[in-house]
């Protein structure tokens, strides 16, 4: 397992993060796994084994009982140094206050956090998605404020767009507040827009990069074919998250991987784990699955290393469009990795 600092700070975390969205089984996540204390303790155990040192979770994944089986499994204990990231914004309850960025709901979920995780420091709390009726000086003063009492190690948000981080990076450099030092995004084969701006600005701006659904929800994984959606996948069940706009496209960038798989005798998932693990400035690639069989075999993937020759050719089937007002911030972030390392951020670069 490689171990990358998160950003620019120091903490070094493993080129794979566990995912628990399918711990708990409640509400909306019931869809996506049920997994009780005893299963999720062998998979966490059989992670921790792998030299995995990074366990994401969320207070919304099924109402806090993620966390509550995550602190349960870990006993209070961080076993092997393992390092804790969850995360806020989303409702936890009915109540009018109960869910976004306000200083309000911040700490208290945080605090809620703390006691279902069995732990008294998180290490990485993460503002789960842009919050447009808060003030952003407000949402940073609760996050500094987590950081100044010992609550929170590093601060880092998700599902944000180019210009919420970098308003949020100016107000931190103003108002003297700690920064964010990662950002949890949504990048795949399939789904490579990030390419255009959250990329870029992570390279300037010194942020780790966590990459959640990195095999778009099973889709990627081999097992889903043209016209086949396996039985007993989310997929099947209804599950639509994240939307697949060109079908044709996906399918094509299945075949590849298939192909490239079965010639190295190992799974299409990892072929599609190995290509974001290389490319720059991913840090980690958040992995989840329902059995002990996914997680192994996602696992294995930290060791693919995947040649140039079928790097450029997953590169080619699944080349996002070209947005022509974007090229020259790409160029500039690009230049920042040196003139030989501009098609690890897309071969739609080197063109423009």
């Amino acid at each position: 397992m490689e171990y990358r600092n998160l950003g620019r700070s120091g903490l070094k975390v493993s080129t794979i993060t566990m995912g628990t969205m399918t711990m708990g089984g409640k509400g909306w996540a019931s869809m996506v796994g049920s997994q009780g204390v005893d299963e999720a303790r062998r998979l966490i155990d059989m992670c921790l084994d792998a030299g995995v040192n990074l366990i994401d979770t969320a207070n919304a994944y099924s109402a806090g009982a993620s966390e509550e089986i995550i602190g349960e499994v870990l006993g209070g204990k961080r076993k092997n140094d393992v390092l804790i990231a969850t995360k806020a914004r989303f409702p936890m309850g009915d109540g009018i206050n109960n869910q976004g960025l306000s200083r309000h709901h911040l700490i208290r979920e945080c605090e809620a956090s703390l006691k279902r995780l069995n732990t008294d420091v998180i290490d990485l709390y993460q503002v789960h998605q842009w919050d447009g009726q808060t003030p952003l000086e407000e949402t940073m003063a609760a996050l500094d404020t987590l950081v100044q009492h010992g609550k929170v190690r590093y601060i880092g948000c998700s599902n944000f767009s180019g210009w919420h981080i970098m308003k949020a990076m100016g107000i931190s450099a103003s108002d003297h507040r700690h920064r964010f030092v990662s950002q949890q995004i949504h990048y795949t084969l399939e789904a490579r827009e990030a390419e255009y701006e959250l990329l870029p600005i992570s390279i300037d701006q010194g942020l780790g990069v966590l990459v959640w659904s990195p095999i778009a929800g099973g889709l990627l994984s081999g097992k889903h074919r043209r016209n086949h959606t396996p039985e007993g996948s989310r997929q099947a069940a209804g599950w639509t998250e994240p939307p697949i706009r060109d079908v044709d496209r996906l399918w094509t960038i299945v075949d590849a991987l298939i192909e490239i798989a079965e010639s190295r005798g190992v799974s299409a998932a990892q072929v599609a784990l190995a290509w974001l693990i290389g490319r720059k400035p991913v840090t980690s690639v958040i992995i989840g699955g329902r059995t002990e069989e996914q997680f192994r075999d996602n696992l294995a993937a930290a060791d693919l290393k995947l040649t140039d020759e079928e790097r450029g050719r997953l590169d080619a089937v699944s080349a996002p469009p070209i947005l022509y007002p974007y090229w020259h911030q790409m160029q500039t972030a690009a230049e920042r990795l040196g003139e030989a390392d501009l098609s690890l951020l897309g071969p739609h670069i080197a063109k423009a």
